[in-house]
């Protein structure tokens, strides 16, 4: 695959199945993370792998995190965020770790964390791993934060699900005029 059509045909893969990516393929993927563009050379990111019977840890860290905010979720939802971790054989936790600069300011770090994650996706798609990315209020909350042992200074971008695609997809075209314009200055 080259590197454009990478670029331009990759595709969220929401359905995964066993087996997940090997650790030669996980090496690549970080590798591509450290790639991304770094303004003072922080390296303010850091990931961890979720996978095997720790997924079912996961699973339990949102139903007690969610428990503390609303002790009456019914249990067709408590099932669900039981379960959330297990659409997937690995979670990839995507996080920014925001260092004191005097030139970088927290948001540039941030968005070095999320360019880290893209390229881990987009690294997995190369090798033939599907990948998605997802967020929601879980990444936000400081019981799930706490669980997974995020420092005061770190902060979730996302949880990158991985793992084979159950079936081909095909990337949307999109018309690019909807989200590019030139500006002339006039």
């Amino acid at each position: 695959m080259d590197a454009i059509e990478l670029l331009t045909q990759r595709t969220s893969c929401g359905m995964l199945e066993a087996p997940a990516p090997t650790a030669k393929q996980l090496e690549l993927m970080f590798q591509a993370a450290s790639r991304a563009p770094d303004h003072g050379l922080l390296r303010p990111y850091r990931f961890l792998t979720i996978q095997g019977s720790a997924l079912d840890r996961l699973g339990q860290l949102y139903l007690n995190a969610s428990l503390v905010k609303n002790p009456d979720i019914e249990e067709a939802q408590q099932n669900r965020l039981l379960n959330m971790p297990l659409r997937a054989p690995m979670i990839v936790v995507a996080i920014a770790v925001i260092q004191q600069h005097p030139k970088v300011p927290e948001i540039e770090q941030v968005m070095t964390a999320a360019c880290a994650a893209q390229a881990v996706v987009q690294a997995a798609y190369a090798q033939g791993v599907g990948a998605m990315w997802r967020s929601g209020d879980l990444m936000f909350d400081a019981n799930v934060q706490k669980g997974l042992g995020l420092n005061d200074n770190e902060e979730i971008v996302g949880f990158i699900y991985l793992g084979q695609p159950m079936r081909d997809r095909q990337a949307p075209e999109m018309d690019q005029s909807l989200y590019v314009a030139e500006w002339t200055g006039e």
